[in-house]
């Protein structure tokens, strides 16, 4: 079993210092496993943890709900259903926000489409007045 000096851990799963240390103060992550001069440890498990809970905050799950779903996961198998709820619930708020972002994204691709059409008027004129010119 590897054991993760706070600095490693940080490096490993992208959050700072600070953040790791404040989720085990608010219990998003158990107690974390200390050395014999009293130094945290942070085991695979735990960074395997912080995984998850990387993913459902970027997924933009609150604390709140981070939370709960570490109690489930602490009190045993029988909270899987309500896991898979709460799981379930947060997935469908991810396909929102991705349709939305979607929407969001189809307006700022006609922006550009209509840019690109304002950029190229001019050089359709210009073509068309230099054919006139060499016409003359």
């Amino acid at each position: 079993m590897t054991a993760y000096t706070p600095g490693q851990a940080a490096e490993e799963t992208g959050f700072s210092l600070d953040t790791l240390r404040y989720y085990e103060r608010i219990g998003l992550l158990e107690p974390i496993e200390r050395n014999a001069v009293g130094q945290r440890r942070f085991s695979d498990d735990d960074i395997g943890w912080l995984g998850m809970i990387r993913c459902l905050r970027d997924t933009g799950m609150p604390i709140a709900e981070m939370l709960r779903f570490a109690e489930l996961t602490r009190e045993g198998a029988h909270t899987i259903r309500d896991r898979i709820a709460l799981l379930e619930a947060h997935d469908r708020a991810v396909e929102n926000q991705i349709a939305a972002l979607r929407q969001k994204q189809g307006a700022i691709q006609r922006k550009i489409r209509y840019y690109r059409d304002v950029l190229a008027i001019p050089d359709a004129l210009y073509a068309c007045e230099g054919e006139r010119a060499s016409a003359s």
